[in-house]
């Protein structure tokens, strides 16, 4: 097992240099000036453009640049934003807590409600319930984020009030955040309806981030299902008189689970992606509307740390998945 799992660490080097380069490039081929965004309306001299551009290195050739972009990586420096001055470091771990919290309530709600969905789906295959299931996960992946977004927000915030609109938590409630998680920091603060306010924040974004994999890791089940089902020890499990509970539940539903695993694990990386527009959209202060703000400033380091430490995240968590993958299914690692 460990033999397979350092083969799997090999990758990380050759996807994390380039993750390093196309980030550098990216932030490069927006249009806009640095130094003019950060001196916004107030402007600034040709002097003082000619110091800052040798202050951050805009001075030096882009290899240049980008070698000591890279030397700074390997020390463990991502640089610092232009805009607040703080390490990029900093802002990130400060901020990712949010998009943590976000992230794991809609990828449990997806997995929580695909997987299911998928087994009834194929077990009542070509039946109503098969049909409407489909139906709506074509429905929900098929359906824009932030028009979803919208129509949740006037529904529920404007028309019946269930749900706040934006933020974390209500501006009555003024507590320490030691662990950034609001759900947990809110529940030790122990100040009355603290917790339920945190919850009722947490509901519209997380839906809204979850539509999209909830729709994938239900057809995906589905499809897994309905080729294990077929199998010859499916028939042998049923024929020596299991349940049927039993049979799909143990027998079926495991061996469907690698293709499954794998498309939670792919679906990290949409939670990331889909939370830049979810956040912004409900004003959530976490690594996507910090990376959107970014972005418009060109503060180059946020946006080129950010990305980096997003990928590495990904990469993480495809690791994860490689090494279930060896414990569900033991064949898998003599590959």
């Amino acid at each position: 097992m460990l033999k397979f799992a350092l083969s799997r660490l090999g990758t990380f080097i050759p996807t994390f240099i380039g993750v390093a380069l196309i980030s550098f490039a990216f932030i490069r081929v927006l249009p806009g000036d640095p130094i003019i965004v950060m001196a916004g309306e107030r402007g600034v001299s040709p002097e003082r453009y000619e110091e800052l551009r040798q202050q951050y290195g805009f001075d030096q050739p882009i290899w240049v640049q980008f070698w000591d972009y890279m030397t700074g990586i390997l020390q463990g420096d991502l640089g610092q934003s232009f805009v607040t001055n703080r390490p990029v470091w900093d802002e990130f771990f400060t901020l990712f807590p949010a998009t943590l919290e976000l992230s794991l309530c809609a990828i449990i709600i997806a997995t929580a409600i695909g997987i299911p969905a998928g087994v009834i789906a194929a077990v009542n295959r070509g039946k109503f319930f098969d049909r409407a299931l489909m139906s709506t996960a074509l429905i929900g992946y098929s359906m824009p984020i932030f028009w979803w977004a919208l129509l949740l927000i006037i529904v529920f915030s404007g028309n019946l009030g269930w749900t706040p609109v934006s933020g974390r938590i209500g501006l009555l409630y003024f507590f320490d955040t030691p662990t950034g998680f609001m759900l947990i920091d809110s529940a030790m603060s122990g100040q009355d309806g603290a917790f339920g306010s945190a919850v009722r924040h947490l509901i519209l974004p997380s839906i809204v981030l979850a539509t999209v994999p909830l729709a994938v890791i239900a057809r995906q089940t589905r499809s897994a299902m309905l080729e294990v089902l077929s199998e010859d020890y499916i028939r042998t499990a049923k024929a020596k008189g299991l349940s049927t509970a039993r049979v799909n539940g143990v027998h079926a539903l495991r061996n469907a689970l690698i293709p499954v695993i794998t498309v939670i694990g792919l679906s990290v990386g949409t939670l990331l992606a889909g939370a830049i527009l979810t956040e912004t959209i409900f004003s959530w202060p976490g690594i996507g509307k910090w990376m959107v703000d970014s972005i418009s400033r060109r503060d180059y380091p946020v946006v080129q740390g950010g990305l980096l430490l997003i990928a590495v995240i990904v990469m993480i968590v495809n690791l994860i998945v490689d090494i279930l993958y060896g414990l569900i299914n033991p064949k898998i690692r003599k590959r």
